[in-house]
């Protein structure tokens, strides 16, 4: 139930931000919107937030979503609109997404995989290390030091 709800709250929040970038300021037709964002949402939350965020750090995972949703935007919307071409339009809204993942992730981290680390070291106590150290450079033997010359 928390990944539905987690999954929820990604696809509210990603067809806002396309809403308001592709269909409010570039006039792409609401049903696209609602495609691309379903499309971006899940792929983004099964390999950028279950598959990525677990095994690195926040940074790496906003990255990966970041260029995960722009490819995808941007493939979408030149296949399913007509004119030029999107890339710009699909640059400003992975990078409105990519601000929304910063978030995002923390909320997951948070409450939606607690029990994992997520790529932070884990304090192992006081390690003290110490070298050894002696007057003799070279073992001394009675044959290699003889004084009888």
């Amino acid at each position: 139930m928390k990944h539905i709800k987690a999954l929820a709250i990604k696809f509210i929040a990603t067809l806002v931000l396309l809403y308001i970038i592709l269909d409010v300021f570039n006039g792409v037709d609401f049903r696209n919107v609602f495609l691309i964002s379903l499309v971006v949402s899940v792929a983004a939350y099964l390999i950028g937030d279950m598959l990525i965020l677990p095994r690195t750090n926040n940074t790496v995972a906003t990255i990966a979503d970041f260029a995960l949703a722009f490819a995808i935007i941007w493939f979408m919307s030149a296949n399913l609109t007509y004119g030029a071409g999107m890339m710009g339009e699909a640059f400003a809204s992975a990078l409105a997404l990519g601000v929304f993942e910063l978030m995002f992730h923390r909320y997951l981290a948070n409450n939606i995989l607690p029990d994992q680390d997520h790529g932070e070291r884990r304090y192992q106590g006081n390690l003290q290390y110490q070298t050894e150290a002696s007057e003799e450079l070279t073992p001394v033997r009675p044959d290699v030091r003889d004084d009888k010359e």
